[in-house]
């Protein structure tokens, strides 16, 4: 089955920027052994977006890791180019949204390689779990692979 990585059809970037908080995600080098992942977006005054990534190795008391990185707006809603190692920009698909809140996203990326979900709480329901899974099944993950990332 192809993967659909198509983004939402509006994105309020105002109303995304914020604290994020990682519910879960595929494994991937870049946040192997982390826990209590969150990110934060700020929009600077040059109109870029500071991304701000922060966990911990291994447990919610082990050290303390960031990542800084910046973010920039596409023409295609829903769909943005991040950078954390100078100008080697991915995409960043916001997937499926709450369009309502803006209270949970699920994000992808050009490869089906990468998903996040993410939520404004540390935690969600069990059913909003379920439901966000079954969104990212409809579209052709391999929801087996996510990694239920532990939070304060």
């Amino acid at each position: 089955m192809k993967i659909d990585n198509s983004t939402v059809q509006k994105l309020d970037i105002q109303r995304y920027l914020g604290l994020w908080y990682e519910i879960g995600r595929f494994p991937h080098s870049f946040e192997i052994d982390m826990v209590g992942v969150t990110a934060t977006y700020t929009l600077k005054e040059n109109g870029r977006i500071e991304v701000l990534n922060q966990g911990y190795i291994k447990s919610l008391d082990g050290k303390h890791k960031l990542a800084v990185g910046k973010a920039k707006l596409t023409d295609q809603p829903g769909k943005l180019k991040v950078a954390f190692f100078l100008f080697f920009y991915a995409d960043y698909h916001v997937m499926e949204l709450d369009q309502e809140g803006y209270q949970w996203a699920l994000i992808g990326s050009s490869t089906p390689k990468y998903l996040w979900i993410l939520s404004r709480t540390p935690s969600i329901s069990d059913q909003l779990y379920m439901d966000i899974l079954q969104k990212a099944k409809d579209r052709g993950y391999d929801t087996s692979k996510i990694y239920k990332v532990p939070q304060n």
